[in-house]
């Protein structure tokens, strides 16, 4: 870039595109929000039939496409903004320098170079030291030598004139290498030339966006910064100090970390979070693409051969070994697609049977995955619901846990008298993998204990409402186990807690729970094994559970069985959970106390 070129440029029309790209980005989100839990619920609910059907898929697709243009919206005003943060500050050291060289009477020349007069004391020829003219100097080195040349030189404009000729190189050179970060980054946020907003899409959508924030740095960089370790309270308070323009660049730039923080509103995090996902399922469909190329499927029957006579059975076909491989490890291959794809169901359920908006609340594909899904929005319900479950729960299997606390919202919605109810799914730490090999292991419900907290304390943090929510823990198997150390390691921030299937807490007894005496529940479900094995899994040493009478929590009727089926629709089990949640803890049906005459009877 030359030194006109900057001097003509003005940094405010970049912005004023900016501002335009941005208020398109909020038309298209507000279009897409209207089309996903608006007309579409209204479909669900009045239209039934292939066509009605097809018509909502057709609508999905539409929202999909105004999300794209939202997102590569706000890709195109965030780097517009740092294009013209950048060149504008090259630009003002720029007039800085012309500033101060017109102040002293040097001569600026086009090409940056500066010419000063002669000046200074005569020398012994009695001549005035001549004037000159000097190019500026970027490279360390030479800079170096050229200021060394000025300092010897007994004309004082020569000094002048080597400083501001320096200090317009380096405008220029700050100019030209934002020019050439941020063209081919804003020729690069355009999408194909056809209505099919599909998974390459969204995978070169998340291309541009590492792009954008990592060319972005500088700028970002200049904004108010999230604290770090924040409290929820704190992240709350920045955010609530942001302007809408930052808000808006923290979300296009960074929507994984907009995302991940406790405390910003729901709202906020569903926005964040939904970029994440889709350009997430948009890389990991391309993964799996690639490698299904890599690993053609092979020959999945073969002709039956009896292994003790050697005898072929003709008309009967069994699998092959390879096939089986090949299937196993395609469908691991496909896990991470499997728990997206889940999360995505669950946003296109909206409306049926009244189920209100999710709201995607965490999201990470890292390790075993990550997910926080809310069923209604958290910061303006009556009564929350937080779910935590246990061992072998992975991103890829988040259907289940998502399918138990919409069962978990319609049961309580329905028990609520008119009040609010939102049921969350959090997912938010690593689970152990396996049962036999992991869940006797405590570091995975330490690992995880403070995020948990974290998450408890950013529902207060952004809550809305006009009054308190009343908050419930519910904690399946191993889920129990956190839940239990995040009491002895930091505070739950609930009213209610209620386990199932718990094979242990790590603290022996209710009243070390943090939630009011009276207000932990549990649930022991016949044909059970987890209670027991965390009972006697010890070295038989008769640790205490929550189901064991002495831990102190109340024993709540089961008519479920198994360790899985505390869910039930209908079932009691599932009722008295649903009670519990929505502040009705006098209408719980508990199991009587047990007799202790039993064994003399």
């Amino acid at each position: 870039m030359d030194l006109a070129t900057l001097k003509a440029l003005k940094p405010a029309e970049f912005l004023e595109a900016a501002d335009g790209y941005r208020s398109t980005g909020d038309v298209a989100g507000a279009a897409r929000d209207r089309i996903e839990n608006q007309i579409a619920v209204a479909m669900r609910n009045s239209l039934q039939g292939e066509a009605a059907t097809a018509a909502i898929g057709q609508l999905s697709e539409l929202g999909k496409n105004f999300h794209y243009v939202q997102v590569e919206c706000g890709l195109v005003t965030a780097a517009l903004e740092a294009f013209s943060y950048e060149v504008g500050a090259a630009k003002r050291k720029l007039e800085a320098a012309l500033d101060g060289a017109r102040a002293t009477k040097l001569t600026v020349n086009a090409d940056g170079s500066i010419t000063y007069p002669p000046s200074g004391e005569k020398g012994e020829d009695g001549k005035v030291p001549e004037g000159g003219t000097v190019s500026g100097l970027t490279d360390g080195t030479a800079a170096a030598v050229g200021r060394q040349a000025a300092n010897v030189d007994p004309n004082p404009n020569h000094r002048l004139a080597q400083d501001y000729a320096d200090q317009i190189a380096g405008a220029l050179r700050e100019a030209t290498e934002a020019d050439e970060k941020w063209a081919p980054k804003l020729r690069a946020l355009k999408a194909d030339d056809d209505l099919t907003v599909s998974d390459k899409d969204w995978a070169d959508a998340d291309s541009d966006s590492r792009g954008v924030s990592e060319a972005g740095k500088k700028y970002l960089d200049s904004l108010p910064q999230p604290p770090k370790d924040g409290s929820p309270k704190a992240n709350a308070e920045w955010w609530q100090g942001l302007t809408a323009e930052e808000r808006a660049a923290w979300t296009s730039m960074r929507p994984d970390a907009v995302g991940a923080l406790d405390g910003l509103p729901a709202t906020v995090r569903d926005e964040a979070n939904r970029t994440v996902l889709a350009e997430a399922h948009g890389v990991a469909q391309g993964q799996y693409d690639a490698w299904l190329k890599k690993h053609p499927e092979p020959e999945r029957f073969q002709t039956y051969i009896d292994p003790y006579t050697g005898t072929v059975m003709k008309g009967v076909n069994v699998e092959t070994q390879a096939w089986k491989d090949w299937e196993k490890a395609r469908e691991s291959a496909h896990t991470s697609l499997d728990g997206m794809n889940a999360i995505q169901t669950r946003f296109d359920e909206t409306g049926t049977n009244g189920l209100p908006e999710a709201y995607l609340l965490g999201f990470s594909t890292e390790g075993d995955g990550r997910a926080i899904i809310a069923n209604g929005n958290p910061d303006t319900a009556d009564h929350q619901a937080v779910y935590v479950p246990g061992t072998t729960s992975e991103l890829g299997n988040i259907d289940g846990n998502i399918n138990r606390m919409v069962k978990v919202w319609h049961t309580a919605h329905d028990e609520a008298d008119g009040k609010s109810v939102s049921t969350i799914t959090w997912l938010g730490y690593d689970a152990p993998d396996s049962v036999v090999k992991d869940a006797p292991f405590a570091h995975y419900a330490y690992d995880g204990a403070p995020a948990f907290n974290r998450f408890l304390d950013g529902l207060d943090a952004s809550h809305s409402g006009a009054s308190e929510p009343h908050r419930t823990v519910i904690a399946h198997s191993y889920g129990s186990t956190l839940v239990g150390a995040a009491a002895e390691t930091g505070n739950v921030n609930a009213d209610d807690i209620v386990f199932a299937g718990s094979p242990g807490v790590r603290v022996s007894g209710a009243d070390e729970l943090d939630v009011p005496e009276g207000h932990v529940w549990n649930e022991e479900a016949d044909g059970d094994p987890v209670p027991d094995i965390g009972r006697w899994g010890h070295g038989g040493d008769g640790f205490i559970i929550p189901s064991d009478p002495e831990f102190g929590a109340n024993q709540m009727t089961t008519d479920t069985e198994g360790h899985s089926g505390y869910w039930d629709e209908h079932s009691k089990s599932l009722r008295n959970q649903a009670l519990v949640v929505v502040g009705k803890g006098d209408d719980v049906a508990l199991k009587p106390p047990p007799d202790p005459w039993a064994h003399v009877k």
